[in-house]
């Protein structure tokens, strides 16, 4: 028995073959647990970070239908039978009965179990008469269960483990908010070997907490790895052919076959994505129920700005930066620093390789001074390719005006004198801002725009780019053409992010979700209406 138990305490796929059975979607008979490639994928995960002595971490965007909250809790449980005792963990969903439904694998794990490899001892029975708190005897591990909609049964625990199931779908209240909910239940997990939090769900459109969590840990600021599952993983989605490979091909549409080619998906499964995509009217309603990738499975094609198809295209070009600097206001020059606000991917261009006066475009969108505000960007773009704009640096963070106006005349002076193009609603109250400082130093490639009178003539010209209705649609379609004729060359995954979630309000208007920003959302707007100007 000790040899069989220190076999299965090394090897998860084997106990899971040898000791589980689940019920089979189709025939309802209970079988023997084969991990499929999506659950292998991710069982890797979470045995990379716990073999190497980690908590494990993971952040987890399902598809449908293949698994990963059994997944989940049966490697709690296995945990628990065999490397952990008192050991207690905690599922909480949406709804408390979410809840009790993934705990009944527990049930149904020990009720299957294989007797003569039963850890002994061990029984699932309830704990002290509580109806949401179960222990496993013999290893003294107790599994609780509650529901976003009641968290305070949870605080006071000394959890070591965490499922929290379907988080997009937590929703925020007046009182209540998803992200105090997972505080609460998370802050009693020690950061310790072998303790688990899992954050799993569907997606349920973008701005939420799960999407900003998402978002974190795809951009390695969060404690999580971000794993997402596309559907051409899943084993089921497949259908047989009923005409050749040749006409099969002329009968998809273009993304169909660019991602057929890029993926290197076989026949059937490319002709299960084609079939079942005729049951919807339009590609993003397939891609948010069907992701191939992270951007459409958040898409909600109801408010989305930015079809998903345009915004995953530019993930080609993301990379890190070639350096990061900070700035030294004394001097008015920039200093390696590996924190620096300042991100470079290119220098700037030998003199012989300027293209004209234009041959770059800083556009400066103005945010707050403390942390917590909007943010201030400047972005600056190589617009030497005509028509094109390939970004080359990029500055953000949280600085007083002045000093804001000091860094982008620095960048473009950097930049070969690049037009700088600055949001000016900001500033034009602000008697030592951004503008100020830079019309004062005789900057001498400085955006202007003509105001009009009521017949529409220009009466003057003023500095800036004043955000308006009008000026605000007019930089977001031109952004938009640039997109959809694929001319930006994106390195920043930020802006990429922002890009999927900039949205359509209720009220018809366009910005950021509550709780993200649009900063570097409409520095690439405002460039990309500068540079038609300036054409």
């Amino acid at each position: 028995m000790e040899q069989i138990e220190n076999i299965y305490r090394e090897d998860f796929e084997r106990w899971a073959r040898e000791c589980v059975r689940i019920r089979h979607k189709l025939t309802g008979q209970m079988v023997p647990w084969e991990l499929n490639a999506p659950q292998r994928r991710v069982l890797g995960v979470m045995e990379r970070q716990r073999r190497a002595g980690k908590p494990v971490r993971v952040i987890l965007l399902k598809a449908r239908q293949w698994g990963g909250s059994t997944l989940v809790s049966l490697y709690m449980a296995w945990i628990q039978l065999y490397h952990a005792e008192n050991w207690h963990s905690l599922i909480c969903a949406h709804f408390k009965d979410a809840s009790t439904t993934i705990r009944g694998l527990y049930s149904q794990l020990i009720e299957n179990y294989p007797q003569d490899r039963l850890p002994e001892g061990v029984r699932l029975v309830p704990y002290e008469g509580m109806r949401s708190v179960k222990v496993l005897t013999g290893r003294g591990c107790r599994i609780s269960v509650c529901s976003a909609e009641n968290v305070d049964a949870a605080r006071g625990a000394d959890y070591a483990m965490a499922h929290l199931s379907e988080v997009a779908f937590w929703a925020d209240t007046p009182g209540k908010k998803a992200s105090d909910l997972v505080r609460a239940i998370c802050g009693s997990v020690p950061r310790v070997p072998n303790s688990v939090i899992v954050m799993e769900s569907t997606a349920n459109g973008v701005g939420n907490f799960f999407h900003r969590e998402w978002v974190r840990a795809q951009t390695g600021d969060s404690d999580k790895e971000a794993v997402f599952v596309p559907w051409f993983e899943i084993e089921m989605y497949r259908e047989e052919l009923t005409c050749s490979e040749a006409e099969l091909r002329e009968r998809l549409t273009p993304y169909e076959r660019a991602l057929m080619d890029s993926e290197g998906l076989s026949p059937e499964q490319i002709n299960w994505y084609h079939l079942k995509s005729r049951e919807y009217a339009a590609h993003e309603q397939m891609a948010a129920e069907y992701p191939s990738n992270p951007s459409e499975a958040f898409t909600s094609t109801e408010v989305s700005v930015f079809p998903a198809r345009y915004v995953e295209a530019l993930r080609e070009g993301i990379a890190e930066p070639r350096g990061r600097f900070d700035f030294k206001r004394e001097s008015g020059e920039f200093f390696e620093s590996p924190s620096g606000a300042l991100e470079v991917w290119k220098k700037p261009c030998g003199e012989s390789e300027l293209s004209g006066r234009n041959s770059y475009i800083a556009s400066v969108d103005v945010g707050g001074r403390w942390a917590g505000a909007d943010w201030s960007v400047i972005a600056v773009f190589d617009v030497r390719n005509p028509g094109r704009m390939e970004l080359v640096a990029q500055w953000r963070g949280h600085v007083d005006h002045d000093i804001l106006g000091q860094i982008a005349l620095a960048l473009g002076r950097r930049y070969h004198s690049a037009l700088l193009v600055i949001e000016s609603n900001t500033l034009e109250s602000q008697s030592l801002g951004v503008m100020e400082r830079i019309v004062a130093s005789k900057y001498r490639n400085l955006y202007q725009r003509s105001c009009l009178d009521s017949a529409g003539r220009a009466m003057e010209y003023r500095y800036g780019f004043h955000t308006n209705v009008a000026t605000k649609t007019a930089a977001i379609a031109d952004l938009m053409a640039m997109l959809r004729d694929g001319l930006l060359t994106e390195r920043s995954a930020a802006a990429v992010e922002e890009l999927a979630a900039y949205a359509r309000r209720p009220n018809g208007s366009m910005g950021a979700p509550d709780g993200m920003h649009d900063d570097l959302v409409m520095t690439r707007a405002i460039a990309a209406y500068a540079l038609r100007q300036s054409r």
